[in-house]
């Protein structure tokens, strides 16, 4: 039959950590593993402004008949100035403009297609180590995708490695940058750092994507996109990624957008039509009930600061849960050797524990994360902070 010569593609592996942790009927057990915020009861909880703007949209809304192929106008006003900045000079240009998509991933689709049909030739570069879903999408649409050193063999952030490789990509490539909360490893650039990758972009004439999916998670809302308005202002082009899955808890609703910076508004038109041809043959048009909910919540002043101060609180039990781990393993003499863990940002964390030392905490203490050694720092319970960092001194004395 048809069928007969299909064999089986292996799970996700994040997601298989799901279904284990799932399964563990350890009561002490910790999922670091999956990419999600999680509260002090280990909830992935919908934030009340986003509760306050669904109950708008029931009460309110006439239709559910489609948008259009850009998505909802009003979320891709707001999600630009959001990400650029309201007072952006590209917004007053009409030099900028957000097409929606379903979720960060969609976006990411939509820029793979977009480059591949409309820049033929150029190659994607990524930083080693990325985002797993990174090397597939670029490497699906058909483009050479090439690596650039982030973190070294030693988890440190290697900068001059970076710069050194990026400063040797041919001219006209594309190179894939972390706005803030570098997944998977949580390390990211400083300004200085971020001003010289610029210049080498600059001389390189490369052109910049800039993945900004943890916009509020870093150091908040408005000092996470400095990189992304930096960049905006400085070159003639730019693209950017941009998801409200982690800052609205929207994960399921799948709300994204492909933001484009072009040199004039003429140029922009051009681009956009593109990217709603590409669309159109994708998702034909991208799911509203998400982006209904942001554009309610962003324009609306006390909804936007309900939100905001919701976006804040989370990024700071991320951060307190961060200095709270590297505190609770100082008693095993292991403050210095994870100290990297209390200078990462976001979610994530790139631990510095060997594959075989993650193998060994989810056998013998019921801790999931990654084999990689990532570590979703979102997930840890703070009440139990002591009893994860006796596992992780178990594992490290070996």
């Amino acid at each position: 039959m048809f069928f007969d010569a299909i064999g089986r593609v292996p799970g996700d592996p994040i997601l298989g950590l799901m279904e284990a942790y799932a399964q563990d009927p350890n009561p002490r057990k910790f999922d670091l593993g999956v990419g999600v915020y999680k509260d002090a009861q280990g909830l992935t909880p919908i934030p009340q402004s986003v509760k306050l703007a669904e109950q708008r949209l029931v009460d309110g809304q006439g239709t559910k008949t489609y948008i259009g192929g850009h998505g909802d106008p009003a979320f891709g006003k707001v999600i630009n100035e959001l990400v650029l900045g309201a007072d952006s000079a590209l917004i007053a240009e009409q030099r900028a403009g957000a097409t929606q998509t379903p979720g960060g991933t969609g976006a990411l689709r939509l820029s793979a297609d977009f480059i591949a049909h409309c820049l033929p030739g150029r190659g994607i570069w990524l930083s080693n180590p990325t985002w797993p879903i990174h090397e597939t999408i670029y490497a699906t649409a058909g483009l050479k995708v090439s690596h650039y050193p982030y973190v070294g063999s030693d988890n440190r952030l290697d900068v001059e490695a970076m710069l050194a490789t990026l400063n040797q990509i041919p001219k006209g490539d594309v190179v894939l940058l972390h706005a803030c909360c570098h997944n998977p490893t949580g390390f990211d650039l400083s300004q200085d750092d971020w001003r010289r990758v610029l210049d080498v972009v600059r001389s390189r004439e490369l052109l910049p994507l800039i993945d900004f999916a943890y916009q509020g998670f870093g150091d908040g809302l408005e000092q996470d996109a400095w990189a992304v308005r930096l960049f905006a202002q400085e070159l003639p082009e730019l693209l950017i990624t941009s998801s409200c899955s982690k800052n609205f808890g929207l994960y399921r609703d799948r709300t994204g957008a492909l933001i484009v910076c072009a040199k004039d508004a003429e140029k922009l038109t051009d681009v956009r039509s593109q990217l709603a041809h590409i669309a159109r043959n994708l998702w034909s048009t991208p799911p509203d009930h998400g982006a209904a909910v942001v554009a309610t919540i962003l324009g609306d002043p006390q909804l936007k600061q309900r939100w905001a101060d919701e976006v804040e609180a989370m990024r700071q039990r991320i951060a307190q849960l961060r200095s709270g781990l590297v505190e609770a393993l100082e008693p095993h003499g292991l403050r210095e050797r994870f100290a990297h863990i209390g200078v990462q940002r976001g979610m994530f964390s790139y631990t510095g524990l060997t594959p075989e030392q993650v193998k060994k905490l989810r056998e013998q203490h019921s801790v999931y994360m990654v084999s990689s050694g990532r570590a979703n720092v979102a997930g840890i319970d703070a009440t139990r902070l002591d009893l994860l960092a006796e596992a992780i001194a178990d594992v490290c004395r070996d």
